[in-house]
This record gives C-alpha cells, sequence and structure tokens, in this order.
C-alpha cells in the first residue's frame, strides 16, 4: 500500500549509493545474499532473545535489499538476480516471527497464523505476476522490477513496520501478528479480486 508512494522519496539516494557500489564492483547478487544472511541472522537474534540486535539486523537486511536493486539498475538487472531477490525477501520475511515463535511458547500459534498468512500473501503476488506476465502486463508504480509487482494492502513497508512494532514491543507479538495476518488474508482478497477483473477473458 505504501511502497509505490515512498518509492519516489527513497530511490533517489539508494540508486545514487547503487552507483558508487556498481562502480566499486559490488554485484547486486552478493548484497542480495549478505542481506538475506543479515537477516537470518536477526531473526535468529530475537530466537535467543537478543530483540535489540534482531531489530538492528532486520534494519541492515532492508537497506542492502534496496541497495540490490539500486546496483542491479547501475549495472543492468538480470532474471536470475530477480529470483534471487524475491526468494531472499519471502526467506527473510518467514524467519521473523519464527524467531518470535522459537523464543516464547505463547508467540508460537500467533507466529504460525502470521506466516501462514505471509504463505498466502506470497502465492497470490508470485501468481498474479505470472500471469500478468504471461499477457505482456507492465508496472513501475514500485519502480523497475524483473516482473510484475502488483499493490496491494500489506506490501513490504508496512511488513517491516510491523517487524519494527514487534522488536519494540514484544510483548505484544500475539495481538500485532494475529492483526497483521488480518490484513494479509484481506490483501488476497484484494488481489483476487483485482485478477478477476484484469483476466477475465
Amino acid at each position: 500500500m505504501l511502497d509505490a508512494k515512498l518509492r519516489p522519496l527513497i530511490d533517489p539516494a539508494l540508486n545514487a549509493a547503487g552507483r558508487m557500489l556498481a562502480q566499486a564492483g559490488v554485484t547486486a547478487n552478493a548484497l542480495t545474499f549478505t542481506g538475506l544472511a543479515l537477516g537470518l541472522a536477526g531473526a535468529g537474534a530475537i530466537a535467543l532473545g537478543h530483540i535489540g540486535w534482531g531489530l538492528a539486523l532486520i534494519i541492515a537486511n532492508r537497506l542492502l535489499d534496496g541497495l540490490d536493486g539500486a546496483v542491479a539498475r547501475a549495472r543492468g538487472p538480470s532474471d536470475l538476480g530477480g529470483y534471487f531477490d524475491i526468494v531472499a525477501d519471502f526467506a527473510f520475511y518467514v524467519s521473523v516471527p519464527l524467531g518470535f515463535g522459537i523464543l516464547s511458547a505463547a508467540n508460537t500459534l500467533p507466529a504460525l497464523v502470521l506466516v501462514a498468512s505471509f504463505v498466502l500473501t506470497g502465492v497470490s503476488f508470485l501468481a498474479f505476476a505470472v500471469i500478468a506476465g504471461k499477457r505482456g502486463a507492465e508496472t513501475e508504480a514500485h519502480g523497475k522490477k524483473s516482473f510484475f509487482y502488483s499493490t496491494g494492502l500489506a506490501e513490504g513497508a508496512e511488513t517491516i513496520a510491523v517487524f519494527i512494532a514487534m522488536c519494540l514491543w514484544p510483548a505484544w507479538f500475539g495481538a500485532i501478528a494475529y492483526a497483521y495476518a488480518g490484513l494479509c488474508v484481506l490483501t488476497v482478497f484484494q488481489r483476487s479480486a483485482m485478477a478477476a477483473s484484469a483476466f477475465r477473458d
């Protein structure tokens, strides 16, 4: 919901940094995998009770996630890079609630519900992208991407805001997780309605 609105604000700085990194020989895939390692380490830190470190590593993951796309734009995007980027994103997204689920038995059920909602949202997102790509649809609402990015109520910016809230108020993890899982399910219905309209014929 917020991703497309934030892009014009953050892209100029990211693109400038991406050009510098590309000129220094840094590759987008290197940033993607480094970011994934940091994100998974953040989830591990949360599972071990080091929530402050977890939050710091989550923020570092998102910074590198923005920079890998900027470097890809500077060096020239690749389909393989786009594949690695989306796999790394979803691996990171499910790892954070998993970390909270390991941290406390009270978090297990809401963590499972949130991960399940992420799976549904991811499936709807990727299915829409495949069919839109098959039909030749294009959009740059989220910047130049390797495949079609459909909009939704729950996107990357909202997910990171939720993760930050979980880290700041871990005692409220269950309530936050259930509320965001509900928003993810609404996103699936929203995207399904978009698909019904766009892919009717």
